[in-house]
Parts: structure tokens; C-alpha cells; sequence
């Protein structure tokens, strides 16, 4: 594998824990199962993150452009996966769960280096 995949594998799995660590809780009202809550995270973030990573970076505009371009693909995209998932969720608990988790491992891809090495 390319370094910068072998970055992305790493990246995915500390924004899969820390958004598993702040979703499940949120998400045991709509699904009382802890493995399909754990799968949903999951799901979702292999819908958005490729993208954030490999994507967005790419992008010939302004950094901080770039990076409201894709935590907004992130939010939006998570929040449709979880309605997609669970049709009665309702787009404010979606949502919540979402803006949160994702304001969660952005936060610590600012505090974990490696985390952002290829993202944005």
C-alpha cells in the first residue's frame, strides 16, 4: 500500500473510534442494538471519509474553503446515511448525532497530526 493509503487506513480508524465513542450513546433511542449502532457508524463514515481524505484536498481552493466544503460533505452525508439506516430517526436526532460525532474527530484530527496528514 501507498503511504498516504496507509495514512488514510489510520485516519479511518481514529475517526471511526472517536465518532463510535460519541454516536452510540446518541443513537440508543432509534437502535437498541450496540453491534448495528457500531455498524451504522461505520457505514457512514465509509460513505464520507474517502472523500474528506483523498478528495477535498485536492481542491484548488482556499484551504479553510476546502475544509468547510468537507466537513459540511461529512455532516450532510452522515446525517443521510443515518436516515437512510433508520428511516425514523428524524433529521434532529440524524443531525445531532452527526454535527456532534464529526465536530468530535475533527477536533481531534486538529490534536492528532498523523490523524490530518492527507485530510483536510
Amino acid at each position: 500500500m501507498t503511504p498516504w493509503v496507509v495514512d488514510w487506513v489510520r485516519a479511518f480508524a481514529i475517526t471511526v473510534a472517536i465518532e463510535a465513542l460519541v454516536a452510540t450513546p446518541l443513537l440508543v433511542r432509534t437502535e437498541p442494538h450496540l453491534g448495528r449502532r457500531l455498524a451504522a457508524v461505520v457505514l457512514v463514515n465509509l460513505s464520507t471519509h474517502p472523500l474528506v481524505w483523498f478528495l477535498f484536498p485536492g481542491l484548488a481552493v482556499r484551504f479553510g474553503i476546502r475544509v468547510g466544503l468537507s466537513e459540511a460533505w461529512a455532516v450532510l452525508g452522515e446525517i443521510g446515511g443515518y436516515v437512510i439506516v433508520w428511516p425514523g430517526i428524524g433529521l434532529p436526532r440524524a443531525a445531532i448525532t452527526s454535527v456532534l460525532a464529526n465536530g468530535a474527530s475533527f477536533a481531534a484530527g486538529l490534536l492528532l497530526p498523523l490523524a490530518t496528514r492527507g485530510g483536510a
